[in-house]
């Protein structure tokens, strides 16, 4: 896969909430009975949404920090069930996508190119970030993903400069992908304060995505302005994936695709393009 055909089409930059650990395959639920069950009908019907099959994605998890943005050269990449406490089927799922050696160095060198710091890891496989919603959305894994690091640092402006540069491959067929959640606060979930605060923050999230580009990237680089922002991030991996798919959407008026509130906080999907 050296080469993209350049008759494909454009494809989109999204940002999904993963869900809970591998909660789409397990014979129990976190929390009431159907608490997942919109989330995964949304990803179900994500591939039906795009204007045809992706060549390839590129896809940054909210579960792989690097000290700098590290795209995965692993030809077979392996599962790796960083999760704890679940039921014993939920690992033995597979989920066999092929890696895309020559896709993982475009994207380095296209991250050298506007000037990011960048590296490579050989070995790295797909974290339940990339393979538990992308097993609901493509079960066939038949496509080619390469799998990019997050920044240690969690810099926002850094990961709207990361999508920025990676925005080119959409022109390719390679579908961007951002998994992470919307809302992260495991603490909070099944409090009585928890749906409104995170409403507020969805809200500005929202409003954010559907501004001009300069107001959005401005907005997103001070995100602990936001409503509850701190409240609703502790930590803000799970968020810095928004900015990466914001950044490669360019230009393109950002929408939000899904919402849902599962374990009473509201979380949402965003696409541009």
């Amino acid at each position: 896969m050296s080469t993209f055909p350049i008759t494909a089409a454009r494809q989109p930059s999204i940002f999904l909430p993963h869900g809970g650990g591998p909660c789409f395959f397990m014979k129990w639920t976190m929390g009431p009975t159907h608490t997942w069950d919109k989330t995964r009908a949304f990803l179900e019907s994500l591939a039906d949404s795009l204007p045809e099959t992706p060549r390839a994605m590129v896809v940054v998890s909210g579960h792989w920090e690097e000290p700098v943005p590290t795209a995965s050269l692993a030809e077979r990449p392996q599962l790796i069930y960083d999760y704890s406490g679940f039921p014993a089927e939920t690992y033995q799922l597979t989920w066999p996508a092929p890696g895309s050696p020559d896709l993982a160095t475009k994207v380095t060198n296209l991250l050298r190119q506007a000037g990011l710091p960048t590296a490579v890891n050989r070995t790295r496989g797909y974290d339940h970030g990339v393979f538990v919603p992308l097993k609901v959305a493509f079960p066939a894994a038949g496509i080619p993903v390469v799998t990019l690091s997050l920044a240690s640092s969690l810099d926002a402006e850094l990961h709207l400069a990361v999508g920025r540069a990676l925005a080119p491959l959409r022109d390719e067929g390679v579908l961007i992908v951002t998994s992470g959640m919307s809302f992260h606060n495991l603490r909070a979930y099944f409090r009585s304060e928890t749906l409104e605060r995170s409403e507020a923050f969805d809200r500005w999230i929202t409003e954010t995505v559907k501004s001009p580009v300069e107001e959005r990237d401005a907005r997103l680089q001070n995100w602990r302005e936001a409503p509850f922002a701190v409240f609703s991030h502790p930590r803000e991996e799970h968020l810095i994936p928004l900015m990466v798919a914001a950044g490669a959407g360019g230009e393109d008026a950002g929408r939000q695709i899904f919402s849902d509130a599962p374990m009473g906080a509201v979380i949402s999907a965003y696409q541009w393009g």
